[in-house]
């Protein structure tokens, strides 16, 4: 599959990243959007990202534009400095997806690009030129640095005389996050740390990942156990007994916690933050950073966004438990890690998710499915009522609604929900659920991933 644009930017095969590729989509985004004073340049540690970033700067660089190599780290930490600087920003990372692909994130001054960017850097492929002389490029060391004291201000001592176990494994912030969690006054216990790197889908945990958390939870006695996808932007959060605190719940206390009064999340996200009552406006948006931000501009009172997946969305200037916390309209993981620990500090992790109104969402994927074969399925379910029926009747119970605003959302008559949604970038098909108790939303996970197999092992379909 050629690279492509999804709700992540572009992504694709590593051996079709070529420069040549990179080349016309870094031309494209150059000549189509806002450079400011000129483009900051991260990766995350995938074998390939650094020759990708060599790439990226090289392109710019022939372009006229001054380039800023950050190295190493975090994609918020990036958006971050660039924004400050007034600077456009590239990030070369694939984040969840394995190592034989990675990615580009385009960012302009003001933040991550939008759809309407989207579509402008695709008209301009093939229809850009390289300067004749290059631009000069200069290498920063502080990038990270300022990413932290943002949250060490926000969050002083408030995780002090907690113990927080880091699965460090391949995320490229796990030193900056073992940094700030021991500056903020916990004790950090390193688990996991690889060399080689490791897929991490924060929406989509494996189980024997699962059954590793819990094992280490109960081996070291730890208040929570937390992580982040490979690129920093999506968080991972167990509690006490290692269980999985899903994005949504992260989202929904971390929002109550800023007090926010407009919440923008996608229709994938569970559906207990309308029930919270601590919220002026809940809007729903298609799945995807893009149409959240777009839901966050039209509705731009103390608002915040956050997916299902975690990501976590500031967009006016909140107060943290300890001092201020300026907006950063780009997904994050720091943030919502954060502000479930602190929330959690005098009871637990697990008390605190009791806390929530009982809805709970599960996600996983079926992988290695061409996207055509997907769609085709989706479609097919989306109209045809009888073969919907067929499909949910290992559920339990009839259907009551069908939303189809991204993928197929089947709503149940007792209130449970199933959602397919082919990925917009990789070979895979996506199953959310939503139950009363995370173990009828995994039940209904397996179940409906087990529909799913039996339809894509068979060739006739």
């Amino acid at each position: 599959m050629a690279p492509k644009f999804g709700t992540s930017g572009l992504r694709g095969l590593v051996t079709e990243l070529t420069a040549a590729c990179v080349d016309d989509h870094v031309g494209a985004f150059i000549k189509s959007c806002d450079m400011g004073t000129g483009l900051f340049v991260g990766h995350d540690l995938r074998a390939s990202s650094p020759d990708i970033s060599d790439m990226v700067t090289e392109a710019a660089r022939m372009r006229g534009i001054t380039v800023t190599q950050c190295g190493p780290v975090p994609t918020p930490a990036l958006a971050l400095a660039a924004m400050q600087d007034g600077a456009a920003a590239v990030m070369i990372t694939g984040s969840h997806i394995p190592a034989d692909r990675n990615g580009l994130k385009f960012y302009t001054p003001a933040g991550e690009i939008t759809k309407e960017h989207e579509a402008s850097i695709v008209a301009a492929l093939g229809a850009t030129a390289p300067a004749t002389q290059r631009a000069s490029v200069t290498q920063s060391e502080t990038v990270a640095q300022s990413y932290l004291d943002r949250y060490v201000l926000a969050f002083a001592d408030s995780l002090l005389g907690m113990c927080i176990g880091l699965y460090a494994h391949s995320a490229v912030g796990r030193d900056l996050m073992a940094d700030l969690l021991t500056r903020l006054g916990a004790q950090v216990v390193m688990l996991g740390r690889s060399d080689v790197f490791i897929p991490v889908d924060t929406e989509a945990v494996s189980a024997p990942v699962r059954a590793q958390l819990n094992d280490w939870a109960a081996e070291h006695a730890v208040d929570a156990i937390i992580s982040t996808d490979a690129d920093g932007d999506r968080p991972l959060v167990a509690d006490e007994t290692g269980n999985i605190v899903v994005g949504d719940i992260l989202g929904q206390i971390t929002a109550a916690l800023l007090g926010a009064a407009t919440v923008v999340t996608p229709i994938s996200s569970n559906t207990g933050v309308a029930q919270m009552g601590k919220f002026e406006t809940v809007v729903r948006t298609r799945i995807g950073s893009p149409y959240v931000i777009a839901g966050m501009s039209a509705n731009p009172n103390r608002v915040v966004g956050y997916e299902a997946n975690g990501g976590f969305l500031l967009g006016f200037d909140a107060e943290g438990p300890t001092g201020p916390l300026p907006s950063l309209l780009t997904r994050d993981a720091v943030l919502p890690i954060l502000a479930c620990l602190a929330a959690a500090r005098d009871t637990s992790v697990s008390a605190l998710v009791a806390s929530q109104p009982p809805r709970f969402t599960a996600a996983d994927r079926l992988q290695d499915v061409p996207t055509d074969r997907s769609l085709a399925f989706v479609e097919e379910l989306r109209d045809d009522s009888a073969r919907r029926a067929a499909f949910l009747a290992p559920f339990g119970a009839a259907e009551e609604a069908v939303n189809t605003d991204d993928g197929l959302r089947m709503t149940l008559a007792n209130g449970r929900i199933v959602h397919l949604r082919p990925s917009g970038n990789a070979p895979e098909l996506r199953c959310y659920v939503e139950a009363e108790t995370p173990v009828l939303a995994n039940e209904m996970l397996s179940q409906g991933l087990a529909q799913l197999r039996s339809v894509f092992d068979s060739p006739t379909e």
